[in-house]
């Protein structure tokens, strides 16, 4: 998801660089991150699991703001998530996609939405809305 300008992307891993330079598209991360996530990112937005709680470390903060995802958060980012995890085991038979599914409700909050700074939440649910 290096310059992302517009493509949806579920991946289940992701190296050094990930979402750097993104100007738009949406991207879901459902495993570890390298080093660098998000430099220079201006558009998009991504979901990232967090599982060993040390994503922060592997962010570059300049242009990012990290939100940690909720049972009580916007329920338009819920709902996406959940239907992005939705066509990734229907699209390649995930199991680890199947499992996230199935303890949703658990693993929510292990997530989190990264956006560009300049980006307000609002606008990101307004991509969402387009989106559907």
């Amino acid at each position: 998801a290096v310059r992302n300008s517009g493509a949806p992307a579920v991946i289940e891993g992701a190296g050094d660089h990930c979402g750097e330079y993104m100007t738009g598209g949406m991207l879901a991360v459902l495993g570890r991150t390298g080093q660098n996530f998000g430099a220079g990112m201006t558009g998009g937005f991504a979901y990232v699991l967090d599982l060993e709680r040390d994503f922060v470390d592997h962010c570059n903060l300049e242009l990012i703001d990290l939100l940690r995802m909720s049972p009580e958060g916007v329920e338009s980012h819920l709902q996406h998530l959940r239907s992005l995890l939705r066509a990734q085991v229907q699209e390649t038979g995930s199991v680890w996609a199947a499992q996230l599914l199935d303890e949703f409700r658990d693993v929510l909050g292990k997530f989190w939405l990264v956006k560009p700074k300049a980006a307000s939440l609002e606008s990101l649910i307004d991509v969402l809305r387009q989106a559907a």
